[in-house]
């Protein structure tokens, strides 16, 4: 398969002080890559695409390096994660699948307690799109104070022959969070759920 072909890439970082309630010290911080490759696929039905994945691989990695360094470059802050996808209108939502290993891998490979299942949620869209990305806690999917997302997308990707590829990591729980369940220091790292 060829390198992906990269139009353009963006980092986003939020942080937040409160949800109306008091100020949050320190304050919850989320960050996203998003980077618009040209979809190899878009335009026709492909048979074996799953060899893309491999290519993805190294662009992961810059993604989830660059999300750290955003957030300050220590990875060891990471309590969150997730990826997602847009594939545009020229494409299938199986290409948006092609993401799955390479994004999610990256962000593990580089967080050491990283045993959860990295969330995930891919569309369809237009140039404009917007794709909410889900977030949960990066060893225990069951640590309800970081089901979070992250709003992402750009004003002129995808276009039809494109795909915008995202990651985004965050720095803790939901400001406020106080629903209950299993708390992340009370985590075990036995088997990414608790």
């Amino acid at each position: 398969m060829p390198e992906p072909q990269i139009r353009k890439t963006a980092v986003i970082i939020e942080t937040i002080h409160h949800e109306g309630g008091p100020t949050a010290g320190p304050p919850q911080r989320k960050a996203a890559c998003l980077t618009v490759i040209k979809n190899p696929f878009a335009g026709q039905y492909h048979e074996d695409i799953q060899g893309f994945m491999k290519d993805l691989e190294p662009l992961g990695k810059q993604m989830a390096q660059q999300i750290i360094d955003a957030l300050g470059g220590d990875a060891s802050i990471i309590q969150g994660y997730g990826k997602g996808t847009i594939v545009g209108a020229a494409g299938e939502i199986e290409h948006g699948a092609l993401w799955h290993v390479p994004g999610g891998y990256a962000m593990r490979d580089k967080i050491a307690d990283s045993m959860a299942i990295v969330p995930s949620t891919k569309k369809i869209g237009a140039p404009g799109a917007r794709l909410d990305v889900p977030v949960t806690h990066t060893n225990a999917s069951y640590v309800r104070s970081h089901f979070d997302a992250m709003e992402v997308g750009l004003s002129d990707a995808p276009k039809a022959d494109e795909i915008v590829l995202a990651l985004v990591m965050t720095t803790g729980p939901r400001v406020h969070a106080r629903v209950g369940g299993l708390a992340a220091e009370d985590v075990k790292g036995e088997d990414g759920l608790r």
